[in-house]
């Protein structure tokens, strides 16, 4: 009978292998120190002094700052949905404004230098959010601003404080390796260790 490549499981009467108790069961240790060597990398922290705090939401804030503004928008649009459709419509025109404005500086690549040495981009996003709370509070959307920023900053800055961006990504320096930066490590001298030899 073709088998077709598989392989048939011996059955027992042809097993000449010891007996259960001859052998001693290391699976049991094997997993053991499968278990110590997974480590439990959590991405939240509580900091050690509001020093550590304070640093820690700086560089949050400058490495999610994208991510927590659209966050506040997306509120802020979802509570504006239902019933004013005037400020919904201006909040809109605004952030094609602030879209345009960032698109032309990554267009012009040559020409930011230029616009930085007159105006700070990040004096045109302030700017540009002045108008936009202005434009909300002239259309009586006001409480919805105020409201989506009193629910939205407590949540940014909790997640800002607890979040830690250290040792869950590779750094620039150990990316020069190319794609076997997880399979090898760096000595202290430069030199590239592989896992064998370590």
């Amino acid at each position: 009978m073709a088998s077709y490549g598989t392989m048939h499981r011996p059955t027992a009467s042809s097993s000449t292998s010891p007996s259960k108790g001859d052998r001693p069961d290391d699976s049991k240790d094997s997993t053991r120190k499968k278990r110590n060597d997974f480590k439990l990398l959590c991405p939240f922290n509580v900091p050690l002094s509001p020093e550590a705090a304070a640093v820690r939401i700086i560089r949050n804030l400058g490495y999610f700052g994208l991510y927590y503004t659209i966050f506040v928008w997306i509120i802020l649009f979802i509570s504006l949905v239902p019933k004013r459709k005037v400020s919904l419509i201006f909040l809109v025109a605004m952030t094609l404004v602030t879209c345009f404005y960032l698109i032309l500086l990554r267009a012009l690549p040559n020409s930011v230098g230029l616009l930085d040495k007159v105006i700070d981009k990040r004096l045109v996003l302030a700017f540009l959010a002045a108008v936009t709370a202005a434009e909300l509070i002239l259309t009586r959307a006001g409480i919805h601003l105020c409201v989506t920023l009193a629910c939205g900053i407590p949540i940014i800055l909790v997640h800002a404080v607890l979040r830690v961006t250290d040792d869950l990504f590779v750094g620039e320096e150990t990316c020069a390796a190319g794609e076997l930066v997880p399979l090898v490590s760096m000595k202290s001298s430069g030199d590239i260790e592989s896992p064998a030899s370590m």
